[in-house]
């Protein structure tokens, strides 16, 4: 069985939303990291004061196949193609250790439902 990470970042107000979409999706767990983004555009003021924005980094590990679905369903859900708030992208795992037994099974159900 062949692992990808996928990571999401995005706008803090969406992580709720996020989660509930990857969880539809077939997701199980998702480890959440906080951020600040900076982006290319001018940073906002007011008083002085810069706002530079909260993100929520998420990291999910899935098997390859599943990994493709939760993106597609966050980019939907969240309508990453028309609003930039966030960017999602998923990376192979060569190697991994540690993911619970009952996790593995859960992605081969999902799998052996596809198929």
């Amino acid at each position: 069985m062949k692992f990808s990470v996928l990571v999401a970042m995005l706008a803090e107000d969406l992580e709720e939303q996020a989660i509930a979409s990857a969880k539809a999706a077939g997701a199980g767990g998702v480890t959440l990291l906080n951020g600040r983004g900076l982006g290319a555009e001018q940073k906002k003021s007011f008083f002085g004061l810069t706002y530079e924005g909260s993100q929520s980094v998420m990291i999910f590990v899935l098997e390859k196949k599943l990994s493709l679905r939760v993106m597609k369903q966050l980019v939907k859900d969240l309508d990453l193609k028309n609003h930039t708030r966030g960017v999602v992208f998923t990376l192979p795992i060569e190697h991994i250790a540690g993911i619970a037994h009952q996790q593995i099974e859960h992605f081969e159900q999902l799998i052996k439902n596809e198929i």
